[in-house]
């Protein structure tokens, strides 16, 4: 059983629960999400896989998750890179973003999330768990992919990319 840190509008700590639960509740939980870019400024994204218990088979930032009981968000986002995608970077924390958006199958993601970015030219190795592709792309092919199919990419990478090309460099 996996838990994730309830916080308030704060982001100050006031509990712990079981992650689908949280989901199932739309209870507002802290998150970690983590952009990668190349040396062509092009976003590393993923194609979470099929079996995810939310957006399977949905386009989505190079990664993200949830930072676990104890654990650092800059831990937290490293470790999840790891995980997802097989690969290390070196990440700086950006901005914060909080949201809570409907993902489907009655389940919602209300989160406080802390936006990481790095770079790499790293080709990833898939945890074929997390995600089935990946691929390098301009953020302007993304965001014009993304009025035309916005089906195709999860609700909270529609909501955040725009807010990540504000703090680009």
């Amino acid at each position: 059983m996996i838990e994730v840190i309830l916080v308030d509008e704060n982001d100050m700590p006031i509990g712990r629960m079981e992650k689908l639960a949280v989901h199932q509740q739309g209870l507002l939980h802290r998150a970690i999400s983590v952009y990668v870019f190349n040396d062509h400024n092009e976003l590393l994204i993923q194609r979470r896989a099929a079996g995810k218990y939310h957006a399977g088979g949905q386009w989505s930032n190079t990664c993200c998750g949830h930072p676990l009981p104890g654990e650092d968000t800059q831990e937290a986002a490293m470790r999840r890179l790891y995980q997802e995608m097989g690969m290390a970077c070196a990440l700086h924390e950006s901005f914060e973003l909080s949201y809570c958006l409907d993902v489907g199958d009655g389940l919602t993601e209300h989160e406080l999330a802390h936006v990481f970015m790095g770079h790499s030219n790293v080709v990833p190795q898939l945890n074929a768990e997390e995600a089935d592709a990946f691929a390098y792309h301009p953020v302007d092919e993304i965001l014009e992919q993304m009025q035309l199919e916005p089906e195709r990419f999860t609700p909270w990478f529609r909501l955040c990319l725009p807010k990540v090309i504000a703090h680009l460099d």
